[in-house]
This record gives structure tokens, sequence and C-alpha cells, in this order.
């Protein structure tokens, strides 16, 4: 099995300019190579809260072949929170099913979850996730959606990607 590459997008100012250490890219990180089973690569990447730099680095990793890439901030009601909006302008199709399980799941809480606007799309063959900020809530959303993760990957012509918890329909 080929080694597939995914991609951690952190949406941060801050944490862009070196301000602070950020802590949801490495939290992001970590669930990913904890519940990949198959040969993965994850890179990094740190944009500021900018539509412009957001697109461009979906761009790059979706199409140079990331079979997944998340984001992590710059889903909220800020002005300056515009994630969701760069991922809708380059994805082919959104799933907006992933935002709403993000949300039931983040309700149960904290009553501000309703505040978020987390979405997922497809770019190609690369699905592209919108995940919160904080390190707890990432593995939250994340545990609401990862069992579509890998096969909706799959479905979109990505590669297969063995994982812990993944749906499978019979006979894949």
């Amino acid at each position: 099995m080929a080694t597939a590459r995914i991609g951690v997008i952190v949406v941060s100012d801050r944490a862009s300019r070196g301000e602070y250490a950020d802590e949801g890219g490495p939290a992001a990180r970590e669930y990913l190579e904890q519940r990949i089973t198959s040969p993965v690569e994850v890179k990094v990447r740190l944009v500021p809260d900018e539509r412009p730099a957001i697109e461009a680095a979906l761009c790059e990793m979706a199409d140079a072949g990331f079979a997944l890439v998340v984001t992590t901030g710059g889903t909220g009601p800020a002005p300056r929170d515009v994630t969701p909006e760069a991922t809708e302008a380059v994805c082919d199709r959104m799933l907006p099913g992933f935002g709403e399980a993000m949300r039931a799941v983040s309700l149960r809480s904290v009553p501000t979850a309703v505040l978020s606007r987390q979405t997922a799309g497809h770019r190609g063959g690369c699905l592209i996730v919108n995940l919160p900020g904080r390190p707890g809530a990432i593995a939250e959303c994340l545990d609401a959606v990862w069992g579509a993760i890998p096969y909706g990957i799959e479905l979109a012509g990505g590669p297969r990607i063995e994982a812990e918890g993944a749906f499978r329909p019979r006979g894949r």
C-alpha cells in the first residue's frame, strides 16, 4: 500500500507569525497518526487568517495529491474567521453532514458550538475537513466524523486508507 499524504493547515494569524506555539496542529497530527494504520505522511503548515492564503494552501495540497487536508481554526463568527469560505471556494462538492455532525457532538460539551461554521468538501480526490482550533475540540470533532473519512476519500477517487474505526461497506 502506498503512503498516503495528509495535510494539516493551521489557520492562525499569531501562530503563523511565531507569536505563540500552536497546539492545534500537533493535536490534529497526533490524532491522525494514531488512527491511520496504513502508511501515512502528515505535513503541517501554518497560514494567517487570510482567505487567499488559506485557499492557496488548500489548493496546493489537494492538487499535489494529498488524500486528506484538515484545517484547524478560523471557523467561528469573528470577522477574520474565513476558513469555511476559503474551503467552499476551492471545493468541487460540499459535504454539509460533516459540519452538522461536528456541531452536534460539540453541543454536548459547550453551548457556543452553535457559533461554529465547520464544513467539509472534496477537491478532486482530496477530502477537506474544517476543524476548530482548540486541541480538545479537534479530537471531539474528528471522533464525530472519523468513521466516514477514509471511505469519503476513497469515494472521491483518493487512495484507500486503513484506519481504526473506519466504515467499510461489505465487499470492500
